[in-house]
């Protein structure tokens, strides 16, 4: 059995990985989500185990201290993490892993993994990312403004990855990536 790739999936909050990421998985079975570890409230809908699993600050600092993480990283006064066992357990059968997670984490995952394919999804425009943000209703004035600022340090990371795909279009992203996976 051919081996999956690892796939560095980044892009700035707001911009649609997820929406995009929904498309990838009904266009092609072999893509998988990893699904990382968070200190962070799940968000209305959200199941452990299934959008994050949600753990303790405490919980997340002795899975550090075990070496337990791919990568991990404080966003928004938050960690976010990969569980490096899962991820590789899934390369194993075959999957094509996405990692999707900010730049720190991309950053380090990069490093550890050179061999990894590294995505960066960008908006149409800034006033288009804004404006995402504030209409899926799921953060308050204090945090969007707070992912808005993130977006100046972000952007600097963009020159690291291998391609930067536009999400214009959800179906036309989706399949630029899977034509990125093909290669």
């Amino acid at each position: 059995m051919k081996k999956g790739k690892l796939v560095v999936y980044t892009g700035y909050s707001g911009v649609g990985k997820g929406t995009i990421m929904k498309r990838l998985r009904e266009l092609d079975d072999s893509v998988r989500l990893s699904v990382s570890c968070t200190t962070r409230n799940p968000r209305e809908g959200e199941r452990d185990g299934v959008e994050y699993f949600f753990v303790t600050k405490d919980e997340f600092q002795k899975l550090i201290s075990e070496d337990g993480f791919l990568e991990y990283a404080e966003y928004c006064d938050n960690y976010y993490g990969t569980p490096a066992k899962a991820v590789d357990e899934m390369l194993e059968k075959g999957y094509n892993v996405f990692l999707e997670i900010e730049v720190q984490g991309g950053m380090q995952v990069m490093k550890k993994r050179p061999d990894c394919v590294s995505i960066f999804i960008v908006p149409p425009s800034m006033e288009e990312l804004e404006r995402r943000l504030r209409t899926r209703g799921t953060e308050d004035e204090e945090t969007i403004l707070k992912r808005l600022s993130a977006v100046e340090e972000e952007k600097k990371y963009n020159k690291y990855y291998s391609y930067s795909v536009l999400n214009d279009d959800v179906d036309r992203a989706a399949k630029e990536i899977l034509s990125i996976l093909n290669k």
